[in-house]
């Protein structure tokens, strides 16, 4: 019998593009080195089981939850037992929706509450619209991309309801090795801008270097130097956008000991340099 492989049943976009939608059934385990975009993203579990690492919290993920992670939170799906399962990424701009349907956005993200537990006819409705998306993104047909922003709206709407009467929000109970590695990235979050070493954090928080290493990538997914990085780079994103700082202060004001070190990090992360997204990204002066 041939061995079990991942199947993707459709893809469409970009994960930074207006819009991004991937179905995918996964049996292998799969890494991300770099997890946060200035997308919003709902991430929908159809079967299987996942740890969710987002922002500074873990969640236990079962099928029939949507997940809500807000523009350029730190995130990632993390084996839960087995590796198989299946979900439905989404990934959309501010615009995509459009401008009658963004206010369903406001509010819906980022308030710390971002796991929606389904009940059976709201799984029902919600595989509904999915389905529809993929078979429009599927055919192609004329102006698809308007019946997407539509069933897209569609999707908001019933998951602002859906929230509304949502009173679970699949946390794990209190432990504390979980509130420690909390503590750890609220940490790095403040920090960020100075010297973090692993012995630094060994000494502040009181655990040795090897189990605070071992309990911080097990809870997060993230390695302490790959999340230190990402934080320094998610942070160095908002300057190039929002301000007119050499490239060389924004790599020491986000921590980088050498220009060098912040150049090949930004490039690893974002696969472009650090003036290439400038050029893309910058808002325009206002007058």
């Amino acid at each position: 019998m041939p061995a079990k492989s991942d199947t993707p049943f459709v893809t469409y976009g970009e994960e930074e593009s207006a819009f991004y939608f991937d179905h995918i059934h996964r049996v292998e385990p799969f890494e991300r080195n770099n997890h946060y975009h200035s997308t919003y993203e709902i991430y929908y579990l159809i079967s299987g089981e996942r740890h969710y690492f987002i922002k500074e919290k873990l969640y236990l993920i079962s099928p029939g939850n949507l997940v809500l992670i807000n523009k350029l939170d730190i995130h990632k799906s993390i084996i839960s037992g087995s590796s198989e399962h299946e979900r439905v990424v989404i990934n959309f701009s501010d615009a995509f929706p459009g401008p009658h349907s963004s206010h369903l956005i406001q509010g819906m993200f980022g308030d710390g509450q971002p796991i929606i537990p389904l009940q059976p006819a709201e799984q029902a409705q919600v595989m509904q619209i999915l389905s529809k998306m993929s078979q429009e993104i599927t055919a192609q047909k004329e102006e698809f991309e308007s019946y997407i922003q539509l069933l897209l709206s569609e999707l908001l709407l019933l998951t602002r309801r859906f929230k509304q009467h949502s009173q679970s929000q699949m946390a794990y109970p209190d432990n504390p090795l979980h509130h420690k590695v909390t503590d750890i990235v609220k940490y790095i979050h403040q920090h960020y801008s100075e010297k973090i070493t692993l012995d630094l954090l060994s000494q502040h928080f009181y655990i040795s270097p090897y189990y605070l290493s071992h309990i911080f990538k097990e809870i997060t997914g993230f390695t302490i130097i790959s999340y230190v990085n990402l934080t320094r780079i998610r942070e160095a994103q908002r300057l190039l956008t929002e301000t007119r700082m050499k490239i060389i202060d924004i790599a020491a004001v986000t921590g980088f000991e050498s220009l060098t070190h912040f150049d090949r990090t930004f490039k690893k992360t974002l696969n472009m340099t650090a003036s290439r997204y400038r050029k893309l990204y910058q808002w325009p002066e206002t007058k």
